[in-house]
């Protein structure tokens, strides 16, 4: 039977198994890794723009207008400084808004950031337009200490419809419970693949009563139970307002965005953003990260290939008495140098083919972890083009790779690498 040049290689790429399971690995590692940061950049820009949903304008406190969007949209932490009601009225009742929609933060629930709002949060709000608010199960809460849990809440915690439950007033170990007041739990909704799956939700006045206890209780400790008709104008606290202006019919940008936008700024005692062009922003600095880490995974495929090459050269002792008998059967020297670039090449294709594999993989895990931890649906994805050119350019490294071993093989002296061993 012919022994074929794949025959050949084959049995080469056998006989050092340990040696060639382990480089591929190396370059399926470096294949994997770079096309898990070029899919995932794409996918978060898609996911984080989705918790914005159909706001225009986001209203706080905060420092700055990111610090803003991560506090009011995405839970990174409570926001510091509220707002009074009054200054609530006072903003719904000076521009031209569709809607404007009051939310507090602050509270907590086993780790999970709790939003006191109104109603109208899942009656005109919807975190992703394509997407709207939908219930598992029960209801949206109607009164007061009443709680609807995101899909990442009641998945984590295993809390049901009817259960009761206790708020931590502030977040982990900075906060104190109220055990005289307990919320149940009336509705679970569907997953929305925002940060707000992570959360749950109740009504402001049930909030405020709890603030209002605190502040009962400091100025006299033997404060009885208190109800909304204890509420003070001081109560009456915000840390966020989400709002749309009025837009045309097919049209999701408002024509006096700009404008509103522009106006509402003048008051120094407020801070407004505009969520999109925050998401924006904060992946212009995440970009620049990611390619740090593209280029980190540059450095690793390079590196894979110094690994075939150093595996290669290192083989070539072994193999110099087979490339001798070669040289004796027939084999030219060109086609000797070229059995050996074909296996480094070949090498190269498989850890890009395994590559695939470990993005595969790793994609599935990312996207788990930001699921479970932040609430946010990734799905990375991957166009044939630029895989396609990953792929190739795995191959032309490990082909290039080749080189240094390829001439070794080729200048390999038949007569000395033939001589009796021993």
């Amino acid at each position: 039977m012919a022994m074929t040049d794949f025959t050949i290689i084959s049995r080469s790429m056998t006989a050092r198994l340990f040696s060639t399971i382990t480089t591929v690995i190396t370059v399926a590692v470096a294949v994997g890794l770079m096309l898990l940061l070029l899919s995932l950049r794409k996918a978060g820009e898609e996911a984080f723009s989705r918790g914005a949903g159909n706001m225009h304008l986001l209203v706080s406190r905060d420092s700055s207008a990111m610090v803003s969007v991560l506090n009011g949209i995405f839970y990174a932490n409570a926001p510091q400084r509220p707002i009074d009601w009054a200054k609530y009225e006072q903003i719904t009742s000076s521009y031209p808004i569709d809607w404007a929609i009051p939310t507090q933060l602050g509270d907590s629930y086993r780790g999970h950031p709790v939003m006191a709002t109104t109603r109208e949060f899942f009656t005109k709000f919807q975190p992703d337009p394509s997407n709207p608010w939908q219930l598992r199960e029960g209801e949206y809460f109607d009164q007061p200490f009443e709680v609807v849990l995101g899909s990442n809440v009641a998945r984590r915690t295993g809390l049901k419809r009817g259960e009761k439950i206790v708020l931590t007033h502030g977040i982990a170990e900075e906060g104190h419970e109220h055990p005289e007041f307990q919320y149940e739990v009336v509705g679970i909704l569907e997953p929305t693949g925002t940060s707000h799956d992570r959360a749950l939700f109740t009504d402001l006045e049930s909030t405020w009563i709890i603030h209002a206890h605190d502040r009962r209780l400091r100025e006299n400790p033997n404060a009885t139970r208190t109800t909304s008709a204890d509420l003070a104008p001081a109560d009456r606290l915000i840390t966020g307002l989400y709002v749309a202006l009025p837009t045309r019919e097919g049209s999701r940008v408002p024509a006096v965005l700009q404008q509103v936008f522009d106006m509402m700024r003048r008051d120094t005692s407020i801070t407004v953003a505009q969520p999109g062009d925050e998401t924006r922003k904060l992946f212009e600095i995440i970009r620049n990260m990611n390619l740090l880490f593209v280029g980190m995974a540059g450095v690793v495929m390079v590196s894979s290939g110094i690994s075939i090459m150093l595996a290669l050269y290192n083989s070539m002792e072994q193999r110099k008495r087979q490339i001798a008998v070669l040289r004796v059967l027939g084999c030219s020297r060109a086609r000797i140098s070229s059995l050996v670039l074909t296996e480094s090449a070949m090498i190269g294709f498989l850890g890009a083919a395994a590559g695939i594999a470990v993005w595969l993989v790793g994609s599935q895990a990312a996207a788990a972890i930001l699921k479970d931890m932040l609430g946010l649906v990734v799905t990375p994805r991957l166009d044939a083009a630029t895989t396609l050119i990953i792929l190739l350019a795995t191959v032309a490294l490990a082909s290039l790779a080749g080189i240094v071993p390829s001439v070794v093989a080729y200048r390999t002296s038949v007569a000395r690498n033939l001589r009796p061993i021993g």
